[in-house]
């Protein structure tokens, strides 16, 4: 008799052993309403000494999940969802969270099953010398494995491309991954992956990766054990093993704003024009007849802060005005004190710039506090340009110009994106690159010596 069978009755989850040696599992997912036939989940675990095991644990998740689809109602309904049909396979169950007819066209859309020639878990398992259940614990960030073993695991995991196939129920959220969550910035995104994530009553939540890092946690884990319908990470870094590991536990993964390029350039992006955002910012000044135009950089490690110096000095020097290095400030943040300290260097110089370009609207409020101690007034004696506009923009005194992030836009973009991920249809495109605008307000003017 095979494992799990019961005589005289047809068994919930019964395990057949096949001529081959492998395992199907097949448990009963009710009566078709249309054709009155039983219906059955399938799912065949291949031959192995830990196949017995495999199967129950197999037979335990497809119990699971026809409880999940006889509990769960219908959007249009609010009626059960119907059984899967006969001889369904595990891997294709249920709709994946976020596939709607808005998003993709199509309702209904399903998790891929394994493809031929893919490696399973089982696969894996055998590799690292470790049970089906251990890799499980390793896809799902749970505790209980050993350190070198959860290595070995990550690693032949990413070795051989593995791809859960199906998640099972995620999470009805969608998770914002901040390194450092700087407030100005955090709220202004999380408004806009709001807006299309509640359309489509899912929760966000968020998780500060710089912090989780500094506890020596590996926020990756964390993500894994909460399951989200999908991640939008935000200024982060982030290793080709963490893309890896979310990647094989079937989390569709978006950055927005990435701090460098993607690993294997395969992650899907949302950014802004920030080249052109620095080229007009630049322009502008020029424009207003400024020659001694100094610029405080962001963190050149960082792509954005990169491309908005860029920009700027490709405008100077069409102009033929160039960006000597005198007048040239790289910031270790893009921070108020950066802006400050900065400032006050090339406030200092003879003859000191007549215009200051900066990073960002924290490092220009900076340069509003050293133009302050240093006795010159904006725009009279000094303009200041700032990037990203952030509401503190109007508030200072004057308002300041600065360059437009569509910041909401930006969240909206990569809600959007991720949640066409989560109902595994392919991306219109796998980079999105919104426009930047310049906002012209009262902290630039004509050049007092012009």
């Amino acid at each position: 008799m095979p494992p799990g069978s019961t005589p005289g009755r047809r068994a919930r989850g019964e395990i057949e052993r096949l001529p081959s040696g492998s395992l199907r599992v097949r448990v009963y997912a009710g009566i078709d309403p249309v054709s009155k036939r039983r219906r059955y989940l399938t799912e065949t675990v291949p031959a192995g000494p830990l196949a017995a095991r495999d199967a129950e644990t197999v037979r335990t998740l497809l119990l699971d999940t026809v409880r999940r689809q006889h509990r769960r109602p219908t959007a249009a309904t609010g009626g059960p969802t119907p059984a899967p049909t006969a001889g369904t396979p595990a891997t294709a169950l249920a709709p994946a969270p976020g596939a709607v007819p808005s998003l993709a066209g199509t309702a209904g859309a399903r998790r891929r099953g394994r493809r031929r020639g893919e490696p399973t878990l089982t696969t894996i398992a055998a590799l690292a010398d470790v049970s089906a259940p251990t890799v499980s614990k390793v896809l799902n960030g749970r505790s209980g494995v050993a350190a070198q073993t959860r290595s070995r695991v990550e690693a032949l995991l990413r070795e051989h491309g593995y791809r859960r196939p199906e998640l099972g129920t995620p999470s009805a959220s969608v998770e914002v991954v901040f390194y450092g969550m700087q407030s100005n910035l955090a709220v202004t995104i999380m408004q806009g992956v709001q807006q299309v994530a509640g359309a489509h009553r899912l929760a966000v939540g968020f998780t500060d990766a710089r912090r989780q890092v500094s506890e020596g946690r590996f926020w990756a884990r964390d993500l894994l054990a909460r399951r989200p319908t999908g991640v939008i990470a935000v200024h982060l870094g982030f290793t080709s093993e963490q893309h890896a590991l979310l990647a094989a536990s079937a989390i569709p993964l978006v950055v927005l704003d990435p701090t460098g390029e993607p690993p294997l350039h395969a992650v899907p992006s949302v950014t802004a024009t920030n080249w052109s955002g620095g080229f007009e910012a630049a322009r502008h000044l020029l424009d207003l007849g400024h020659r001694r135009i100094a610029v405080i950089s962001g963190p050149t490690d960082r792509l954005c802060a990169r491309a908005r110096l860029d920009g700027a000095r490709a405008a100077l020097e069409a102009q033929g005005v160039g960006l000597p290095a005198r007048r040239l400030r790289v910031g270790h943040w893009f921070s108020f004190d950066d802006g400050l300290h900065l400032g006050r260097e090339l406030l200092r110089q003879n003859p000191s710039p007549t215009a200051i370009l900066c990073g960002n609207d924290l490092q220009a409020l900076g340069v509003y506090e050293a133009a302050r101690l240093a006795g010159r007034r904006i725009p009279g004696d000094l303009s200041v340009v700032g990037f990203d506009d952030i509401p503190h923009t109007t508030l200072c005194g004057p308002p300041m110009t600065s360059v437009r992030q569509p910041l909401t836009e930006m969240g909206e973009a990569a809600a959007r994106m991720v949640l066409t991920l989560a109902a595994n249809l392919s991306l219109a495109q796998n980079r999105v690159e919104l426009a930047t605008t310049l906002v012209v307000r009262d902290s630039t003017a004509v050049a007092p010596d012009a």
